[in-house]
């Protein structure tokens, strides 16, 4: 046609364009190039090069040929401006349509039905909704298109109630706006109107079953999702990828690994196996039902691998407790992403891998990935189980610093961090910060307080929440009657526990009776707490039947002490601490053939005795002791100081609670071992590394002993010295020679 010179008849011209643009193997620059050699394109040929960049998402070009038209002043017709308004539509650029809403009215376009729906359709979609209805109501003409696109903005925008008035005054309700208003009655919660819709449709399209089926899964009607998905099948009709997603979600919330396999043997009959989607929606499913094996057969196979294939598979070996495979399988990776570090951070934290954690967040920061709040909401949940205060305080700064929105998920995990770490001040700043408080930031406030000594503080925190119009739930009580315990407020905590179910309609759990019975036994009430016992409505658990066994140790009632041990040992024969704790009843009344008998028995059955470990952060490393250690590499300076903290205390008047020594050893061999308990040697490391006024915080595994508890007490007034103490039960805050807890714990 160029040798020919045919290139210059307009008719020619627009027949050969329109056949380069309709051909999605010709690349659009190549139909420009024709269209640059037409010498007066008219209307016809400028509307076609047009539309060809707008189906090759190009919509800027298409506006910039616009601007071409009107300088070469080619005439334009009412198929030029729905393409301009499409291009402003796709650009999401309000502006730009209302300037070619404009030349509509200008060049006399503005009754065209056509051009008309282009406009609804693109303040709609820009989520105008006021210029949309007000072309919608004043457009003399409406067709199906009309009415579907205000119905699509109404949709968009989530606005029921006027997307109800749309569906109803429609003349023709068609499946697009049937299908519409499925979606947005299930995105609304409103399952049983979006159900009767399709079941009320006479005519329904894959879309249709897809949009049921979704919205069943997305609410969490799993069995439903199933149930219509089945009968989708039965009625021949056919499936599409977006549908099996679906499905294969509702398969790993149900754990139901036969029917998801069903689902997989339909997606390579039709084909779809191929598709990468569907491959990590497959990975998930057979990894979250505990066939890890099978999610990796199809990660080994396949040929389009992403980077959700990668971390679903690393999930999956989480999730299956496979955590050095996961570890492998991400050191492998080409490519990592937030998701890749955030999934095997948190992989660690969730399997109690604690400084791995730590470790490997250090190590996403050294490759300049950026944390999300995902990731940290697990990083300082190991620094609080580590009670890494430094690091913790480090991630807060590093949230400020960077400007992370702290939601209530994050805003409650930095709450809990401060206040396991005995830093109450910090963790009310946090909270006070907080924009969002939802229950468990109120929760972990509450316990918090508690935990720390502030018991008055933390039930008026519970009269507060209730003042903010936020209701307790079953853990909020937990937290309370947790508080009533670490004060011995029998009056108070069986007020509480009544209130459970006569004002608050919590059912009482076996963590609530387990509150109730250790507060009765604690403050000498064991028959009642026994009694307590007898008469729940469930049946007890090893904890609760613990809590009275340590009371009868405390207040010397060893005929209830051996009864509930020997219980105790029944119901759970291979539990190091009570058989520990029935030896040390025996022990204190010197009854050593019976603890003997216990120290055999726990031999024989391969009970090993959980060792007393303390842990302590130091310049921003943490470091361990167990009890009589001597592996700590500063063990020279800690035995110095050992012996210079035995000294002050007896100048003090302290004299070592052998007591507490339940072994048949003289009285010298009992004060040494004491002596070097694995707090003590904590303490005397945190007087050597931790300069003052830096308060030294240790973490302790089991319950603080009388004798480390006493003797704390006075280091930290000989040494004028701030120790905070976190065992197994609570915080024990020393200062100037006494401790928060007032001698209860």
């Amino acid at each position: 046609m160029i040798s020919t010179g045919f290139i210059r008849d307009t008719y020619a011209a627009s027949r050969i364009l329109k056949f380069s643009t309709d051909s999605l193997f010709i690349h659009v620059n190549y139909s420009h190039k024709i269209f640059d050699y037409i010498d007066n394109p008219n209307g016809f040929i400028c509307n076609t090069m047009m539309r060809a960049y707008l189906q090759r998402n190009q919509p800027q070009n298409t506006i910039f040929l616009y601007k071409s038209m009107l300088k070469n002043n080619v005439c334009i017709d009412n198929y030029t401006f729905p393409l301009l308004v499409q291009a402003s539509t796709v650009r999401l650029s309000e502006a730009e349509g209302k300037e070619f809403h404009n030349h509509v009215i200008k060049t006399g376009f503005g009754l065209d039905v056509y051009v008309k729906n282009t406009l609804i359709n693109m303040y709609a979609v820009c989520r105008n909704l006021v210029d949309a209805r007000k072309m919608f109501d004043e457009s003399p003409v409406l067709d199906s298109v009309s009415w579907n696109s205000i119905l699509a903005g109404y949709v968009q925008v989530g606005n029921v109630d006027e997307a109800k008035v749309i569906f109803d005054k429609m003349p023709m309700k068609n499946v697009i706006a049937s299908n519409s208003m499925i979606v947005l009655l299930g995105r609304s919660g409103r399952m049983s109107e979006a159900c009767q819709l399709f079941n009320e449709m006479m005519q329904k399209d894959v879309v249709s079953w897809t949009a049921l089926i979704s919205c069943y899964e997305q609410h969490g009607m799993h069995t439903q999702a199933l149930d219509l998905f089945m009968q989708m099948c039965s009625n021949g009709i056919s499936i599409d990828e977006v549908v099996v997603l679906s499905v294969l979600s509702a398969c790993a919330h149900l754990l139901v690994v036969q029917t998801g396999e069903s689902v997989h043997g339909l997606v390579i009959r039709v084909g779809f196996e191929s598709y990468v989607n569907l491959q990590n929606a497959l990975i998930h499913m057979y990894s979250t039902c505990g066939d890890v094996m099978a999610a990796q057969r199809l990660f080994d196979t396949s040929s389009h691998l992403d980077q959700i294939s990668w971390n679903s598979m690393i999930s999956g070996y989480l999730k299956c407790g496979s955590v050095e495979k996961a570890r492998e399988l991400f050191d492998s990776m080409a490519e990592k992403d937030v998701v890749s570090w955030t999934t095997m951070i948190s992989g660690y934290a969730q399997h109690d891998h604690f400084s791995e954690t730590l470790a490997l967040f250090q190590e996403m920061l050294h490759e300049d990935s950026k944390p999300d709040e995902t990731t940290l909401v697990s990083v300082l949940s190991a620094c609080t189980h580590l009670s890494a205060l430094d690091q913790g305080k480090w991630i807060h700064a590093y949230i400020r610093k960077n400007g992370l929105k702290v939601n209530s998920i994050l805003g409650t995990t930095l709450v809990d961090m401060y206040m396991k770490c005995g830093c109450v001040e910090n963790a009310l700043e946090v909270f006070n910060a907080m924009e969002e408080k939802g229950v468990s930031s109120w929760n972990a406030l509450i316990l918090g307080l508690a935990m720390n000594g502030q018991v008055e503080r933390s039930l008026d925190m519970f009269q507060k929440m209730k003042e903010c119009g936020v209701t307790p739930n079953e853990v909020t009580f937990v937290a309370v009657l947790g508080a009533c315990r670490h004060m011995g407020l029998v009056d108070e905590g069986r007020s509480y526990f009544n209130a459970m179910t006569t004002h608050y309609n919590v059912e009482p759990n076996i963590k609530h009776y387990g509150c109730m019975v250790d507060l009765l036994a604690r403050t000498g009430l064991l028959k009642e707490a026994e009694t307590l016992i007898d008469s729940m409505p469930i049946a007890p658990d090893v904890a609760t039947w613990g809590a009275l066994l340590g009371a009868c140790r405390k207040h010397g009632n060893s005929e209830m002490g051996e009864r509930v041990g020997r219980k105790l040992l029944e119901l759970q024969p291979d539990h190091d601490g009570f058989h520990v704790l029935l030896s040390n009843l025996y022990a204190s009344k010197g009854n050593w053939d019976s603890v003997l008998d216990i120290r055999v028995a726990m031999t024989r059955k391969g009970v090993v005795k959980v060792p007393g470990c303390s842990m302590i952060e130091a310049n921003g490393a943490v470091h361990e002791f167990l009890a009589g250690d001597k592996s700590h590499s500063q063990i020279n300076e800690i035995e110095e100081m050992l012996a210079e903290m035995e000294k002050r205390l007896k100048i003090m008047g302290y004299a070592p609670g052998t007591d507490e020594v339940l072994l048949d050893i003289d009285e010298e061999e009992k004060e040494s071992t004491l002596f070097r308990h694995s707090e003590k040697l904590a303490i005397a490391y945190g007087l050597i590394a931790i300069a003052p006024p830096t308060v030294i915080r240790i973490i302790k595994n089991l319950r603080i002993c009388s004798d480390c508890h006493a003797a704390a007490k006075l280091i930290s007034k000989a040494f004028d010295r701030e120790i905070v103490v976190r065992d197994r039960h609570r915080f024990h805050h020393f200062k100037d020679g006494s401790c928060s807890c007032m001698e209860f714990w």
